[in-house]
């Protein structure tokens, strides 16, 4: 979880009062935030990632000043006209496609404002972009560089610029393979031809992202202005950091103006701080907080919440979501912040009304008694994916296809089909351990999936039990006697072992376990083809037992 130090001057000075140490650690809990550590001077908060907003001081003064009913309205972000123009260029389309701006003036930072402003970029790569994956954002000194800008993809030894916390130029191919943040982001770019990059007028390099910024705009404790990139390859993660960023920076004092991106094919206007309209249903939000709130008795508790609130019909209110609230997406959500609003510490809590207790799946009872007896045999436990492929599952197994599960859209051959049986994987971890010493032993107790025409969906979830044991003197008795020990162990006594067939295993040596009329498994040796499949040299015996009949 994420974690910030709440600095109690800095905190007083964007609430614009005077906040005690011990008044923040009464109320921030209230906002769902948990006290990590308590200084004289400070205070260490960690928040939910869901409530990215919090990952600055000044989102976190914002809330605090509605919980304490000091400012209850939704908060509101002016973006004066600017004439900054980006330009996107066409070949940015197959590499990172998405790029969104903003223009932050009159901003003081000190050297703390500045290491709170890194801070913030870094949490937002991480709860928004998923390490840049998604959203990459690039902070700069504006006065240092001349618009406009051009967000555009170049060959990797076609430009050079000097990064990040270096004094040399180097290409984009070199930040790759000699750059510290280069080498760790390398992956995000390098499956492409051509590597994006922003420029000014001037061709100037202020960013290559999403992997790093020049040295050229870097901002200090005497940059007033500055000119914010967020780039990815989907839109909306890069509309929503832009969102929290810019909101943030507007509450640490900047004035936001907005600038002109042009797309190919469209121009948009950027930072839209517009706020989200949605609608509550009071008699809903009671039934759920075990409440009887009225209409005008919910909207204050929205106003708490800095969130937008007015009856707009009969039990309905609609709710205006600030850009920063992310978090926002259902109806559900608007409900927390009417409890958080209403304030957790009064809700009364309540016995159930139907008074139960829980217990463990019969699966899960029976699988765990299937691990502690074949533990007790022996046998190690492998746990393996329930996707596998037709070679595997089929050929190799000397069995021909019948009733298989594939897979839409498979994202590789490896792993096309959901197993039918659990045999072949066995197979596959004794092949994959031909260098380990013998006897191997090995089960797994696991799920596999069957086509029943009989039922609705034509697909049944079955949970199996299987083992193997590997040796130069493994046989039919061994294993035989080992799926008889399980059985007798789990209390099934009244089963029966009879001749059978099977094209995986030797003619003559292989049984069907058999009980009230019908097969519950398969025991016998491996046939010498299936080994030699597997490239295996010993002899090997396997049982399989559908365990969905077996009951403790």
């Amino acid at each position: 979880m994420p974690v910030i130090t709440l600095d109690q001057n800095r905190f007083s000075e964007l609430i614009g009062k005077k906040v005690e140490i011990e008044e923040m650690t009464k109320w921030l809990p209230w906002l769902g935030l948990d006290i990590e550590e308590v200084g004289p001077s400070y205070v260490k908060v960690e928040y939910n990632p869901n409530r990215i907003d919090f990952c600055s001081q000044a989102g976190i003064a914002r809330a605090f000043c509605g919980i304490m009913e000091w400012e209850t309205s939704l908060a509101t972000y002016e973006v004066h006209q600017g004439n900054m123009i980006l330009i996107v260029d066409p070949s940015v389309s197959k590499v990172r496609p998405y790029v969104l701006g903003a223009v932050v003036r009159n901003i003081k930072l000190d050297d703390d404002a500045v290491k709170e402003l890194m801070e913030i970029q870094e949490d937002l790569h991480w709860g928004i972009g998923r390490d840049r994956r998604k959203a990459s954002i690039g902070v700069h000194n504006l006065d240092a560089v001349k618009p406009p800008f051009t967000y555009k993809a170049v060959l990797p030894d076609a430009m050079s610029f000097v990064p990040l916390a270096r004094e040399e130029k180097m290409t984009l191919r070199e930040i790759l393979e000699k750059h510290d943040k280069g080498m760790a982001y390398r992956h995000l770019v390098d499956w492409s031809l051509v590597y994006p990059i922003i420029v000014d007028t001037n061709g100037d390099v202020l960013s290559f992202p999403p992997v790093i910024n020049g040295e050229l705009t870097r901002v200090s404790s005497h940059t007033r202005n500055l000119f914010i990139d967020i780039t990815g390859p989907e839109f909306s993660p890069v509309g929503k950091c832009l969102n929290v960023l810019t909101t943030a920076l507007k509450d640490m004092g900047g004035t936001l103006e907005n600038i002109q991106v042009r797309y190919p094919d469209r121009t948009l206007l950027t930072p839209d701080l517009s706020a989200q309209k949605m609608h509550l249903r009071v008699r809903y939000a009671n039934r759920l907080l075990g409440l009887k709130l009225t209409e005008e008795e919910a909207v204050t508790c929205l106003l708490k919440c800095r969130l937008g609130a007015k009856p707009s019909r009969p039990n309905i209110l609609e709710v205006l979501v600030p850009p920063y609230r992310i978090d926002i997406l259902h109806e559900i959500d608007l409900v927390e912040d009417v409890a958080i609003g209403y304030g957790y510490y009064r809700l009364e809590p309540t016995l159930p009304r139907a008074v139960s207790t829980g217990k463990s799946h019969r699966a899960s009872v029976l699988s765990g008694c299937v691990r502690q007896v074949m533990i007790g045999l022996g046998f190690s436990e492998v746990m393996n994916f329930i996707l596998a492929n037709e070679e595997i599952q089929y050929d190799r197994m000397r069995l021909e296809p019948e009733g298989v599960i594939k897979l839409a859209n498979p994202a590789s051959a490896e792993y096309s089909i959901v197993r039918g049986s659990l045999l072949p994987s066995l197979m596959r971890n004794l092949s994959e351990n031909k260098h380990e010493s013998y006897p191997q032993r090995m089960f797994e107790v696991s799920d596999i999936l069957k086509i029943d025409d009989q039922a609705e969906t034509r697909t049944r979830r079955r949970l199996h039990a299987a083992a193997v044991t590997s040796h130069p003197s493994a046989n039919f008795t061994e294993i035989r006697s080992c799926a008889e020990a399980l059985l007798h162990s789990l209390g099934v006594t009244d089963f029966t072992v009879k001749v059978a067939s099977s094209p995986s295993f030797l003619e003559g040596r292989v049984a069907s376990i058999q009980r009230n009329g019908k097969e519950i498994g398969t025991v016998g040796e491996v046939h010498p083809e299936v080994l030699n499949n597997f490239e295996l040299e010993n002899p090997t015996g396997a049982f399989e037992i559908d365990l969905e009949e077996i009951v403790i």
